[in-house]
């Protein structure tokens, strides 16, 4: 249950970036890198490795991970494999990195060719697409009856999807339909910002312009604000029957069954030290540090590289990290202006309660996960409504990083529900 907070809705207003002239927006086409690493989510996957080192792949070929089993990856760039290895990811997450060397111009490779429309084979593949959320195309009971295409960006200063939907608007419109071919949808929205209204319409969906300050274009702000609907749970939007997909990966559906080809290049909003937005188009797969020397970016001792945007995004330690089909920020963050935490306790002064969009007693509930009571965080004091804004770290007078306690504790919790059902199985 969500228990009422005793302050009223006070949220600081920091404002969405918008561009004004798409017509002379511009995008940076970036070079090939001379390798790139692809991940896949694999936990505790058995088996035999099946990709050999110096393996020959062409861009667009299914890589098997694992003998016997289903997973795979999908080669962006024409090369050979150079190296397989364990990586473990944001809250302990495992993965298989495979390392490809670049040979030079693509090859792509025609097993994959499914032009022609939206055959089992194509639907195979577009939960990896650029700007997919993999769980929208989950195969289960649950129909998706209400699309929203986000024209949108969830975080400050990042403007992908907005670049998606100012200058792709006949994909999206292709997209769109195709989507309805695989959905039984009656009602699709187009989220935009109002300058995007007029061309948005081309579609002849539904559009919906959404202003104001963060953070209202949060897929459970909107559902609040445009739809209407309150859930109590961010995750439980896929399960209410509504889908929810970025206007890139709208683009992404269109080129590939119209070209039989699987996308390998992502649109990101490159964020330099002095908050100067650059937006690139790289392969999926390119180090970040190849980035930054594209757009001559100078990492120095004691910057944060975050990946994603400034509220949501997730701190790296490394520039080898390689960009993912889901990475539409990088950021790099002044050594010299970084407000950093501190290990003091909560002075109780109501801040994060005021800012707090879902309404939850964050001042109590990082009690709890300070020390480590994740259920009763849960069950007591609305841990699973934090929507993950950041809001409540910003505001927070004494710098306790309550986003990073939050998003532990729903790690945890998860972790201890996981190990509760297996051990009931």
């Amino acid at each position: 249950m969500v228990k009422k907070p005793f302050f009223s809705l006070a949220r600081p207003k920091l404002k969405y970036p918008v561009i004004d002239d798409f017509a002379v927006h511009k995008i940076v086409d970036l070079p090939l890198p001379s390798k790139v690493t692809l991940y896949l989510e694999t936990g505790k996957s058995p088996g035999r490795l099946l990709p050999a080192l110096g393996e020959h792949v062409k861009t667009g070929q299914k890589i098997m991970i694992h003998e016997g089993g289903g997973e795979y990856l999908i080669s962006t760039v024409t090369g050979s494999i150079k190296e397989i290895s364990d990586f473990t990811g944001t809250n302990g997450s495992e993965y298989k990195a495979v390392t490809i060397e670049v040979s030079g111009k693509d090859q792509f490779d025609e097993g994959l060719d499914f032009t022609g429309g939206l055959s089992e084979k194509a639907l195979e593949f577009l939960s990896i697409l650029p700007g997919v959320d993999p769980s929208l195309f989950i195969r289960d009971d649950i129909a998706v009856d209400t699309l929203l295409v986000f024209g949108i960006d969830r975080d400050l200063l990042v403007t992908t999807n907005q670049v998606a939907a100012g200058t792709q608007i006949e994909l999206i419109s292709k997209g769109i339909e195709y989507l309805k071919g695989i959905f039984p949808l009656k009602k699709t929205l187009f989220l935009v910002p109002p300058e995007l209204a007029d061309s948005a319409a081309e579609t002849g969906i539904r559009i919906e312009e959404v202003k104001g300050a963060y953070p209202d274009t949060l897929p459970v702000m909107i559902l609040k604000d445009v739809l209407g609907i309150k859930i109590s749970n961010a995750r439980d939007i896929r399960s209410s029957g509504i889908g929810v997909i970025n206007a890139e990966g709208v683009v992404a559906l269109a080129s590939a069954l119209d070209s039989g080809r699987i996308p390998v290049d992502k649109i990101i909003t490159v964020i330099d030290r002095d908050n100067r937005a650059t937006t690139v188009k790289a392969r999926i797969g390119t180090p970040i540090s190849h980035i930054f020397q594209a757009l001559g970016i100078e990492v120095r001792y004691g910057d944060r590289i975050v990946m994603g945007g400034p509220m949501m995004g997730n701190a790296v330690y490394s520039e080898d990290i390689a960009i993912r089909h889901d990475t539409d920020a990088l950021m790099v963050q002044d050594g010299g202006r970084i407000a950093w935490n501190s290990d003091s306790h909560c002075i109780n002064c109501g801040e994060c309660v005021r800012a707090c969009p879902a309404k939850v007693p964050v001042n109590m509930l990082v009690r709890l996960l300070e020390n480590g009571l994740y259920e009763e965080a849960a069950n007591d004091y609305d841990l699973l409504s934090c929507i993950e804004c950041g809001l409540c770290t910003y505001v927070c007078v004494a710098k306790i990083p309550i986003f990073h306690y939050i998003m532990l504790g729903k790690h945890e919790y998860a972790r201890i529900n996981n190990a509760e059902e297996l051990s009931n199985a």
